[in-house]
């Protein structure tokens, strides 16, 4: 596999490793295993019952994160052939990409951060699914954790977005002076382009957007529904409808394999005097065609991106997306009910440890109890905290 990887792709034989050395398995690589550890676990499991946009109460015909992270990964993979990535890296980077979540979507993630705010602290998914695969997963007897490479790990924390070192100095381990490699870049980019075709999807199914009102608003989708209307008059709206989403999906994919591409090549042709290493420096070993993964990490800046049309293209979608769905009126009561249960179950598992389960009223003895509060929520389905909601509020969720 390592003679069809790109030069500055990641190479499983140079990886470095695990936090607890294991002997190599006979046949799957450190990535494939990486993979199948994240499918196999619970946090993964979970992802079944949390909330994407949707939650399962509204409709249980939406994605959820676990389907949500099934494309992703799927995209991820498409794209990495192209590039002559490490796809084992990448596709177990983005099925592990969303296990951080809390239950409720991004309402949740609002209402859990606003709790840890309260208390000196924050919550930031990328850092708890960290935690997660690093300690609460508890699968095997020699150690806690799933004991993932440290490229899955840096990849969970730094695929998204970049970390200063002085204000985490706990993460130093993780070279956050330096990106990422392309395989953590991407799971990003497609991340985004996944989610906004799919909520367009989504939107439209459940009656929150019209066609009339997308077709107005978002020019790609203006133009490939009149090239879908002249192929397939007679056909359903909703067809019409699917065809021109896959006709999105294809035309962004394809940029953001060339415009990659192109950057690469770009930067093999450059003049020393265009490029700089990440201290600013120009000169010789500035010029060199990024060739090797430490010039990839050195770079001013992510090479994995979408050309700037097709970037305007998906920040109009976006906009959309934001004004018309994330903040319809009609999914507002859901995102109330999300951040009521919350925050007060937060707030009364901090005034009554003593009603925490047994393991985390331990961890609280040791670790500040806002976190532990913060871990046991922060790990829940959307249904589980209904229960525990009930449970301990002794009333349902008005939604």
């Amino acid at each position: 596999m390592a003679l069809s990887l790109a030069p500055y792709a990641v190479q499983v034989d140079h990886s470095r490793g695990r936090r607890h050395p294991e002997p190599p398995h006979p046949y799957r690589n450190d990535f494939q295993r990486d993979r199948d550890r994240v499918i196999h676990s619970r946090a993964f499991r979970r992802l079944e019952a949390k909330t994407q946009v949707f939650t399962g109460r509204y409709s249980d015909h939406f994605r959820n994160r676990l389907t949500h992270t099934i494309e992703v990964a799927q995209i991820s993979r498409t794209i990495a052939t192209q590039l002559a990535l490490n796809v084992d890296l990448v596709e177990a980077l983005a099925l592990a990409h969303d296990i951080g979540h809390p239950p409720f979507g991004h309402a949740g993630e609002k209402a859990l951060d606003a709790a840890m705010r309260q208390h000196g602290l924050f919550f930031d998914h990328n850092l708890h699914a960290l935690r997660i695969v690093e300690d609460f997963e508890q699968r095997y007897a020699a150690f806690r954790g799933l004991n993932l490479t440290f490229e899955m790990r840096e990849g969970i924390i730094k695929h998204s977005r970049d970390y200063n070192p002085a204000e985490f100095p706990e993460l130093a381990e993780y070279w956050l002076d330096k990106l990422p490699p392309l395989e953590a870049q991407l799971i990003d980019a497609t991340d985004e382009l996944a989610y906004n075709t799919a909520d367009l999807d989504d939107g439209y199914e459940a009656r929150l957007l019209t066609l009339e009102q997308i077709r107005e608003s978002v020019p790609v989708f203006a133009g490939f529904f009149d090239e879908v209307k002249k192929l397939y008059p007679v056909a359903p709206k909703k067809l019409q409808f699917n065809e021109v989403l896959r006709r999105i999906l294809d035309r962004w994919v394809s940029d953001l394999i060339q415009n990659t591409q192109a950057q690469l090549d770009l930067l093999a042709d450059s003049d020393p005097r265009t490029v700089r290493d990440r201290r600013g420096k120009a000169g010789e070993d500035a010029r060199r065609s990024i060739a090797t993964l430490d010039e990839i990490r050195a770079f001013p800046r992510r090479l994995v991106g979408l050309s700037s049309q097709i970037e305007e293209e998906r920040a109009q979608t976006k906009d959309f997306l934001y004004r018309n769905l994330y903040y319809s009126p009609a999914l507002q009561p859901e995102k109330e009910d999300a951040e009521r249960v919350i925050t007060e179950l937060f707030d009364l598992w901090m005034k009554q440890p003593e009603k925490l389960p047994a393991s985390y009223q331990e961890k609280a003895e040791s670790e500040p109890r806002a976190r532990v509060v913060c871990d046991y929520i922060a790990g829940m389905t959307d249904t589980y905290i209904y229960e525990q909601y009930e449970k301990y509020c002794g009333r349902k969720a008005s939604v």
